[in-house]
C-alpha cells in the first residue's frame, strides 16, 4: 500500500501529528509535513521566483514567513518523490489547496473535529522537552517526573506560543483560513471526519479503518 496519498487536517492541538506518525509506520508512507520539507529544502534555490530571498533559510533565518509560492514548490517536490504519503500541516488557506490539486491526487481526506475549549486546555498544558521536543501534558500526559522528559531527562518546557492568548489567535487564524479548506474536501469521495476528542487509540482505530476502507 505504498501509493496511499492521505491528507490530515485539524487545528492545532488536534493530533495531526500523533496520528500522522502512526499512519507513515501502518501504511508505509511518507510523512510530509511542511516544517520538515521546508527544512529539508532549505537551501533549494528560488531565485527564479522574484521573490525577497534567494532561499528559503533566509526566510527562516530573519524570522520571516515563506511565501506560498515557495512553501508550494517545496511540497510539491517532497510529494514528487514519495511513493506514498500523509501530508500534515498543508494546505492552510484555499490558495494552496487549489495548488496541491494540480500537484496530486487524494484518495484519503481525514479531518480530525475537535471542540474550541478542548483545544485550549490541550495546548496552554502542553510541555514539550527543550532538548529532544517530546511532547507531554499537564493533565492528559504527564512525565514520571515532573518537569523531566522520560526520553531523555531534559528539562520540560511551555512554549511561548502554547499561553492562552496565542493559543486564542492560532485558533482565530485557523478558523479564518484553514476551517474553509475543510469544508472545500466535504463533498471529496474520501473525505473522512473523525472525532478527535475520543482516546488516541480510538482516534486511531477510526483512522485505520477510513483509510483501510478507501485503498
Amino acid at each position: 500500500m505504498a501509493d496511499a496519498h492521505v491528507l490530515i487536517l485539524g487545528p492545532p492541538g488536534a493530533g495531526k501529528g500523533t496520528q500522522s506518525s502512526r499512519i507513515a509506520d501502518r501504511f508505509d508512507v511518507e510523512h510530509v509535513t511542511t516544517g520538515d520539507a521546508l527544512r529539508g529544502n532549505k537551501d533549494m534555490d528560488i531565485s527564479d521566483m522574484d521573490t525577497e530571498y534567494d532561499t528559503p533559510r533566509e526566510y527562516m533565518e530573519a524570522g520571516d514567513l515563506v511565501p506560498d509560492a515557495v512553501v508550494n514548490a517545496i511540497v510539491e517536490e517532497a510529494l514528487s518523490s514519495a511513493d506514498g504519503f500523509v501530508l500534515d500541516g498543508y494546505p492552510r488557506n484555499m490558495e494552496q489547496a487549489d495548488e496541491l490539486e494540480d500537484m496530486t491526487d487524494l484518495d484519503v481526506i481525514l479531518s480530525l473535529d475537535v471542540s474550541r475549549g478542548e483545544l485550549v486546555d490541550r495546548l496552554t498544558g502542553r510541555r514539550v522537552c527543550d532538548d529532544c521536543g517530546t511532547n507531554f501534558h499537564v493533565e492528559f500526559d504527564q512525565p514520571e517526573e515532573d518537569g523531566v522528559c522520560d526520553e531523555c531527562g531534559g528539562e520540560l518546557i511551555q512554549r511561548d506560543d502554547d499561553n492562552e492568548e496565542s493559543v486564542n489567535n492560532r485558533l482565530d487564524v485557523f478558523e479564518d483560513n484553514t476551517a474553509p479548506v475543510i469544508d472545500h474536501y466535504r463533498d471529496h469521495a474520501g473525505f473522512v471526519e473523525i472525532d478527535g476528542e475520543q482516546t488516541p487509540d480510538e482516534v486511531w482505530a477510526d483512522i485505520e479503518a477510513a483509510i483501510d476502507e478507501r485503498i
